[in-house]
């Protein structure tokens, strides 16, 4: 076994044990309709890889009715994509460990003097996923565990950029699934992905429910046919540092979130607005954490060759991120600012105002703005202004908790850390748990097992009250 084996081997481990799970529940409770196929009943040697969306919506929703090393898959996953970082994409698949499976799933039950009423959170069937190009594997694989056991399976649609370590990937999850269960195209995916593939995936009959993960534009699409949408939405989650806080892990926190995988993550550290008591000791605890910091020169020259821009120059002009920078290296983003930067630098980062294009545009890149405030209040308020109403996720590092309480409560976000890094929500040297599809606009937040069930209920009148 190769060593890219090994690794889908490992994480299709934590798929086969939820699902091995599912359907020995189905036995015992009758459930289920007849025994898992077997490959001698696959369909011939494609593992999950179909030419169209209708072979492969058939595939999954037949296979829902029977229900390392890591360095090479992550070089592939680099050399496909051409954005992030290495280290850190082998990383986000070491770290499937942490998504939420079997264990997730529970049942209820209420009893009185009348009956019992019985709920139970049943599988939708096939559901068609959308996968972003920032990290399609990790978000596959944690989507995978999550909804195996439930009792689903999938139809995914990857970026065009990164469908062949997407369909390679989804091969040797299949591959174990059915060499450990029987079941064959548990997981689903086609040839050629496209817009209009997405779009047949989206409306097609045999897909009873949608989670889409990327862009509004595709989020959008997917609401259009009726279906319910699971979508993860954009971020631009913001940082608020008081005084009180400890400065040198409040830089280390954030440079660790906000590199990593340079800053693709929608949960990183995207802005950063400093109480001005301590704002250049921050500044210089950010160079003792890794950091490297631009003056305005270089902060003009860098937001130039990021961003381009709408309006005659007059006035107030919209920030559009240009993609030749997403995702890059500190140094290739360094280049672009006229400067270098030793070999080790973690992120670029410099003070800019609070209505700067990198403070308002969701940017993924590994460059902080950082934006001096008077007091904290005035940080919050700044933070919110930031975040856009997108209620994805902010972070704050603080000893006060009315500070911590106040800006919680003002930001209504998803996911609110404090006094660690935003990778702190999702697992990562926290008590968080993993998920790349969290679901905003549409309020499940990182999604489960239960994220991908509908509920029902039996009721039994006048029995089954032994009390």
């Amino acid at each position: 076994m190769t060593s890219q084996e090994q690794v889908i081997a490992d994480i299709a481990r934590e798929v086969v044990a939820r699902l091995r799970a599912q359907m020995q529940q189905q036995a015992t409770s009758g459930a289920g309709a007849g025994k898992p196929a077997t490959s001698s009943n696959a369909p011939a040697a494609r593992d999950g890889v179909f030419a169209t969306v209708d072979e492969a919506a058939n595939a999954a929703d037949a296979a829902a009715k029977k229900v390392g090393e890591l360095d090479e898959l992550g070089k592939m996953e680099l050399e496909e994509t051409k954005v992030g970082r290495l280290d850190h994409k082998i990383q986000k698949l070491k770290n499937m460990q942490y998504v939420v499976g079997i264990e997730g799933m529970r049942s209820e039950a209420r009893t009185d003097t009348s009956g019992l009423c019985l709920i139970e959170h049943a599988p939708w069937g096939a559901i068609g996923m959308v996968l972003p190009v920032t990290h399609a594997v990790p978000t596959m694989a944690a989507n995978a565990i999550n909804i195996l056991a439930a009792g689903n399976t999938a139809v995914f649609a990857p970026h065009p950029s990164g469908k062949r370590v997407t369909q390679y990937a989804l091969q040797l999850f299949n591959r174990e699934i059915e060499r450990e269960v029987g079941v064959a195209n548990s997981l689903t995916t086609i040839l050629e992905p496209s817009i209009e593939a997405a779009d047949q995936i989206f409306q097609h009959p045999k897909i009873a429910l949608l989670c889409v993960t990327g862009g509004p534009v595709v989020v959008k699409a997917a609401g259009k046919y009726g279906k319910r949408v699971i979508a993860a939405g954009p971020g631009n989650p913001p940082v608020v540092v008081d005084e009180t806080a400890d400065l040198a892990a409040a830089a280390k926190d954030i440079i660790l979130g906000g590199a990593f995988d340079n800053n693709l993550l929608c949960i990183g550290e995207k802005e950063v607005f400093v109480v001005a008591p301590v704002f250049r000791e921050f500044m210089r605890a950010m160079h003792s954490a890794g950091g490297f910091e631009l003056d305005k020169a270089a902060i003009e020259r860098l937001t130039k060759a990021a961003f381009t821009f709408e309006g005659d120059g007059k006035g107030c002009q919209r920030a559009h991120v240009r993609k030749e920078l997403v995702g890059k290296d500190v140094k290739v983003l360094a280049a672009a600012a006229g400067v270098s930067v030793p070999d080790g630098t973690q992120i670029l980062y410099g003070e800019t105002d609070e209505d700067h294009a990198f403070v308002v545009e969701e940017q993924m890149m590994p460059f902080i703005p950082i934006v001096r405030v008077k007091d904290v209040d005035a940080g919050i308020a700044g933070a919110v202004k930031a975040e856009h109403g997108y209620r994805h996720t902010a972070i704050m590092h603080s000893k006060n908790m009315d500070n911590v309480t106040r800006m919680a409560k003002a930001m209504n976000t998803t996911i609110f850390v404090n006094n660690a890094s935003s990778l702190a929500s999702l697992g990562f040297g926290g008590p968080g748990y993993l998920s790349h599809s969290i679901a905003t606009p549409t309020g499940e937040g990182i999604t489960t097992p239960m994220t991908f069930t509908r509920e029902r209920q039996l009721t039994i009148g006048s029995a089954l009250r032994i009390i």
